[in-house]
């Protein structure tokens, strides 16, 4: 590790010297020492995918530890008896099995699609060694490489720069500044040794991006000592957060555990009390335990996640673990980075400010309209730049004093914020190439920091307007630099005028608080000028020609997501390192601004509407107002407050932090090294496909397509994944409550067992395992997402579901113990058993009762709260066939005879299949009747599920 130093304040020379290097590089050998003594140019332990941990960590749930239980009581019973289990101990094995086989390709296939998008991160760097230039895997960079550095490339590593020409650097991944940064060469010998690293202009760090010029670099940090490798370190504190439906489903397993041995228990006791046989008892034990577990949950919970990856894929957001799934659709805020992910991540001009006059640009999307500026209010084409002499100067101006390329075909580069002004420039119809050959560059003085402008010279080849022919001056910079070096400005037909100085400023400040980038423009003209621009300190001769604004406009789509959470009660919280008037108008105008409205109607008012006024923007705090604040402070301003800029990581993951504290469940969007620290500490961190390795590494979800509409899109997927778990649970235990039910009932009056312990696994695997399993393909619907997110202390049965479970439960156990009771005979009238002959035939119209009461229950399971003669038997085919297969495959187990054998069953004839359907159909009516009670009684605060 080497030695903390200020490299920015050093000149080359001792960089050089400090790190024994040159700039030839480091010789071959030397490097291959360096390696082994600083280690490889990565940080963190490289993402492996292990085929056998993707496997064992399918038996981790705790649903799963209960089958597991129950699998080895079996196994013991058939070893220690004369009697014969084996049968349970296949179906039972067969469900572990496919559970374990089908989480086992959903996981393993959703982890390796990231790993594949880690590939599109460049490995390589060219670097000199030995005097001469090679490219090498960026991992065999050193520190003391010497490393060219070239337009369009990343930052292999941290480096000190020198031959510096006009190089620029896209700092967003590690600032969250979407603006290029201009670099040099010189030292900073009077800064700080703690400056930031985004003032930091003589170095270039990892990760960042080069948007134009070239220079040469020598490495100071690789690895984890590199300023991205410092926040993969908070990243990795932040350690992993338990998923919301992991603590539901485990709060479900512990409840359910505690249940069986509670009830078995009793069981066991009351029955050797009442004088019966212990293994008897050790049997019922089992069959209490096989009713109670829903077998097939395990199954359900992971085929519904895996479908709910599959559609997010299809809507461009990649799961990587099966859970995460659910904790979008539980969501109830999600913190939002704004570059690249609620904006496009490039400039456009919008407004600009010439003559006394504003004239609005167009053009949406970050793409140049075929329609030029315009006067505000104004509906006149201004494309005849003659009748706007101060608009035809102003974007001269723009045009000329440009560095940036945009060909007719073909990706422009520069500048981000010069591509924009030769865009609006070709709006009005000025070509820089056609405006240099009538007025060549001569001259130039470049951009530099500390003077805040650049300025091209050019010859006037031929008299204009009865001028003499000379030099003229065009200046571009930020407007409080510009409007000190000008004396006057240009009036709206071209002349000069005095400068009204608080007119102009005023302007400016408007522009910002619309959220714009405002750049001025000047002129100048002679000898003088062009002699005195080149000055240390310019003179105040020039004459003002114009402001532009230009913005890093929204996507059009992320407004409309925006819009969509709020009407499903989601709040959106940006949080960037962008300016905070910046922050506060792209906040207002992709709607984060606007109310958290569960049901509400969409608004009017498209995106891109930049007419607004500092009153009509949101409230917005820096970093440092939040940085002294207590948790109980910040709390309060989380729950008012919806932008946050200029915040550094550290902050953006306290944030996250303070908003899990108050019980929300956050979902964090980012592309950035910046955001990581935050994705990892969310419940669910989404990353751009298009980000950094460090945001996927450290994310959830990875949305492909860099849209936060995607966001919404996993939203809604995940809500659906829940329901379809909901209401699959409930399908599954209130047919086991009516099982254990059933047997309590008959240990109560001394019966024997309606249902055999191999029969209850058949009903519960076998059967209803079939029809739960399509639950998981049921659609989602529109209502569905416009009710507010789930309660976060909310199980995965509400108190509606549970009371439904119990009343549903007590049916089904009466039903199918009255079919019992009059297949085997029992006298009604004096309570005398029948004979023992007939149990067979008993039990199998029982477990055709039980199967049949399924097969009309899973329909009522389709809606929490929608009766089931609204819901069309074809939006979910994959239930309607298997309710099909499940009664087809129960009707050859009743008839076949080897199946017989296997299950104990006996054919049943034509009135017992009447008999059992008919108390079958009336679970209906039961659950018909809570709904309609339960509606009357609670009625719901939004519109109703009406369905597909």
């Amino acid at each position: 590790m080497l030695p903390s130093q200020p490299w920015h304040q050093l000149d080359i020379r001792t960089v050089f010297d400090e790190l024994n290097t040159g700039e030839g590089g480091l010789h071959e050998s030397e490097a291959r020492q360096r390696l082994a003594r600083y280690g490889p140019n990565r940080f963190g332990e490289q993402r492996h995918v292990s085929a056998w941990q993707v496997l064992l960590h399918q038996f981790t749930s705790p649903l799963i530890y209960v089958l597991l239980a129950a699998l080895l009581v079996s196994i013991g019973l058939s070893l220690l008896t004369d009697e014969a289990h084996w049968a349970d101990v296949g179906v039972i094995s067969i469900v572990l099995l496919i559970n374990a086989t089908i989480g086992f390709f959903q996981e393993y296939k959703a982890e390796h699609a990231v790993e594949e998008l880690m590939k599109m991160v460049a490995p390589k760097a060219t670097v000199r060694r030995d005097g001469e230039i090679s490219e090498i895997e960026a991992e065999q960079i050193v520190p003391g490489d010497v490393v060219e550095i070239e337009e369009g490339g990343v930052m292999p590593a941290d480096v000190r720069l020198f031959d510096v020409a006009s190089l620029q650097v896209n700092e967003a991944a590690l600032t969250g500044e979407s603006v290029p940064v201009n670099k040099s060469d010189a030292p900073m010998g009077e800064a700080q040794d703690d400056l930031a690293a985004s003032d930091q202009n003589n170095m270039g760090f990892m990760g960042t991006a080069v948007t134009s010029g070239h220079a040469a670099g020598v490495v100071i940090a690789t690895g984890s000592q590199t300023r991205i490798g410092e926040i993969a370190g908070q990243v990795e504190q932040a350690g992993d957060t338990q998923t919301p439906l992991q603590r539901r489903t485990g709060r479900l397993a512990r409840w359910i555990t505690g249940a069986i041995l509670l009830v078995a228990g009793m069981a066991m006791g009351i029955g050797l009390w009442m004088g019966r046989d212990w293994m008897e008892m050790v049997q019922l034990a089992i069959a209490l335990a096989v009713a109670a577990i829903p077998e097939g949950l395990p199954i359900v919970v992971t085929v519904a996640l895996a479908i709910g990856v599959r559609r997010m894929a299809e809507r461009h957001a990649v799961i990587r673990r099966l859970p995460a799934v659910d904790t979008l659709g539980s969501c109830t805020i999600i913190v939002s980075d704004k570059t690249g992910t609620l904006t496009q991540n490039k400039m456009t001009v919008r407004a600009i400010y010439c003559g006394n006059a504003r004239f609005d640009v167009s053009g949406e999307s970050g793409a140049p309209s075929e329609q030029p500026p315009q006067r505000s209010g104004d509906q006149d084409d201004a494309r005849d730049l003659s009748a706007t002499p101060a608009l035809f100067e102003a974007l001269r101006a723009a045009v000329l004093c440009n560095n940036a390329e945009v060909p007719e075909e073909g990706a422009a580069s520069g500048d981000p914020m010069e591509v924009a002004l030769l865009h609006a420039g070709r709006q009005a119809g000025l070509e820089r190439k056609s405006l240099e050959e009538q007025l060549p560059r001569i001259g130039e003085v470049p951009f530099q920091t500390e003077r805040r402008f650049m300025a091209t010279i050019h010859e006037q080849a031929a008299d204009q307007a009865g001028r003499e022919p000379g030099p003229m001056v065009w200046i571009k910079g930020a407007p409080e630099t510009v409007l000190e070096m000008c004396a006057n400005a240009l009036d709206e037909q071209g002349a000069t005028q005095d400068m009204d100085l608080d007119t102009l400023l005023a302007q400016n400040n408007a522009l910002a608080d619309e959220g714009l980038r405002v750049l001025a423009v000047a002129m100048g003209r002679g000898e003088d000028a062009a002699r005195g621009i080149r000055d240390e300190n310019p003179p105040n001769t020039f004459t003002f020609v114009g402001l532009h604004g230009l913005l890093d406009p929204p996507r059009p789509s992320a407004v409309e997501a925006v819009d969509n959470c709020h009407r499903a009660g989601i709040r959106v919280i940006m949080v960037t390192g962008d300016h905070v008037r910046t922050a506060a108008a792209i906040a207002h105008e992709v709607h984060i601004d606007r109310p958290v409205q569960p049901n509400r109607q969409p608004q009017d008012g498209p995106p891109g509407d930049v007419s607004t006024t500092p009153a009509d923007l949101p409230e917005a705090h820096s970093g440092r107002d939040i940085s002294n604040l207590s948790d109980e402070q910040l709390d309060q301003l989380l729950a008012n407050t919806s932008v946050f800029a200029r915040i550094e990581p550290a902050q953006k993951m306290r944030l996250v932090e303070r908003l899990k504290a108050t019980g929300q469940i956050v979902a964090v969007t980012g592309d950035g090294v910046n955001d990581a620290p935050a994705l990892k500490a969310a419940h669910i961190g989404a990353a751009m496909g298009s980000g950094t390795d460090v945001a996927r590494e450290a994310s959830d979800m990875v949305v492909t397509d860099d849209n936060f509409a995607s966001i919404y899109g996993a939203v809604e997927e995940g809500r659906t994944a829940f329901r379809n778990i909901r209401m699959a649970t409930f399908f599954l235990l209130s047919t086991g409550a009516a099982m254990v039910l059933l047997i309590l009932a008959t240990l109560g009056l001394r019966w024997p067992l309606p249902m055999l312990p191999a029969q209850i696994l058949w009903v519960n695997v076998v059967t209803n395992g079939i029809a739960d399993v399509a639950l998981a393909f049921e659609p989602g619907d529109r209502a569905l997402y416009l009710q507010p997110p789930r309660p976060p202390g909310e199980g995965v049965l509400n108190r509606c579901l549970i009371e439904r479970l119990v009343i549903v439960g007590i049916w089904l156990a009466v039903g199918t113990l009255g079919v019992f009771l009059w297949k085997w005979g029992f006298d009604f009238s004096t309570w005398a058993v029948g004979p023992a002959e007939n149990l067979d035939a008993a039990r199998t119209a029982a477990l055709t009762t039980m199967v049949l009461f399924q097969m009309v229950h899973v329909f009522n399971c389709r809606s929490e709260n929608v009766s089931i003669f609204k819901k069309s038997l074809l939006d979910n085919k994959v239930l309607l066939l298997g309710v099909l297969a499940s009664l087809a495959v129960h009707v050859v187990a009743v008839y076949l005879p080897w199946m017989q054998n296997l299950l104990s069953l006996t054919a049943l004839d034509a009135t017992t299949w009447f008999v059992a359907a008919a108390v079958a159909a009336s679970a209906i009516i039961v659950n018909e009747l809570h709904k309609k009670f339960r509606s009357r009684l609670q009625p719901s605060s939004g519109p109703a599920d009406q369905g597909s």
